[in-house]
C-alpha cells in the first residue's frame, strides 16, 4: 500500500556513505528529505546529489537534512562519490543510504514496476520532525527534480505547520498568504496584525507572518 500524506514515515535501519542510521533517529527533531535515485553512475542523478551537496546551506537554514538512496551497494556508492566532487566542484555533505536488498525502496513504494522492475524512480519526500510526511513528489527516471521548488514547498510546509494560512499558486517566501477558511475575520484581526485584504469572503490575503 502506498504512503500517504501524514502518514508516520516507516523507519529502518541502513548503511550509508556516513555510517550506519536508523532512519527515525536520523530525523531526530529536525526535518527530513528523502530522495531516491534509480542508479549510481547515471548522468542525472549525478548533477542532483551534486545540487543537493551545492544547497548545503539553504537545507542548513531551513533545519533540514537529505538524505539520498538507490538500489546499489555502499561500495559503488562510495566509488561513485568521487564522481559527484568532480562534476559539479563540491564536497558531498549528506548522506546516501544503500538498499541492494530494496527492503527502504519497496518500504516506501519507489519501485514502479510499470516504469522499471529494477530501478526506483525520483521519489522525494519531505518528513516533518514528528516523523510524518508532509509531502511526496514522483518523477519519472528521465526527468531531473527542481530543486527551487523543494525549497519552496519547505518553505510554505514549515510556514504553514506554524500559522494559519496557506500558500497561493506560485508563492515564494516574502510574498502575501492566505488566512485558512477556519479562521474567522474577527480572529484573523488579533492573529494576523499586519491586516488583511478580502479579495473574496472565503479568499483573505495577509504578509507573510513570519517576517
Amino acid at each position: 500500500m502506498s504512503l500517504r500524506l501524514g502518514d508516520i514515515a516507516p523507519d529502518f535501519s541502513a548503511d550509508t556513505t556516513l555510517g550506519h542510521i536508523n532512519f527515525h533517529e536520523f530525523i531526530g527533531d529536525s526535518w527530513v528529505l528523502l530522495f531516491s535515485h534509480p542508479a549510481d553512475f547515471t548522468p542525472v542523478c549525478t548533477t542532483e546529489l551534486g545540487k543537493t551537496a551545492l544547497l548545503n546551506g539553504e537545507f542548513q537554514k531551513r533545519h533540514v537534512k537529505p538524505i539520498a538512496i538507490s538500489v546499489d551497494s555502499l561500495e559503488s556508492h562510495h566509488k561513485w562519490v568521487p564522481d559527484i566532487e568532480e562534476v559539479n566542484s563540491v564536497k558531498m555533505n549528506f548522506p546516501i543510504i544503500a538498499d541492494p536488498e530494496k527492503t527502504v525502496a519497496l518500504l516506501y513504494d519507489m519501485i514502479h514496476p510499470n516504469a522499471s522492475e529494477k530501478a526506483t524512480v525520483r521519489s522525494v519526500f519531505v518528513i516533518g520532525p514528528d516523523k510524518k510526511i508532509k509531502l511526496t513528489l514522483t518523477y519519472p527516471a528521465s526527468t531531473g527534480r527542481n530543486f527551487t521548488e523543494i525549497l519552496r514547498v519547505i518553505d510554505s510546509l514549515q510556514l504553514t505547520a506554524n500559522y494559519q494560512v496557506a500558500t497561493p499558486a506560485d508563492w515564494v517566501n516574502g510574498d502575501d498568504v492566505i488566512i485558512v477558511p477556519a479562521v474567522s475575520n474577527e480572529d484573523a484581526v488579533a492573529k494576523f496584525p499586519k491586516g488583511f485584504t478580502s479579495v473574496k469572503p472565503y479568499l483573505r490575503k495577509t504578509p507573510q507572518p513570519n517576517l
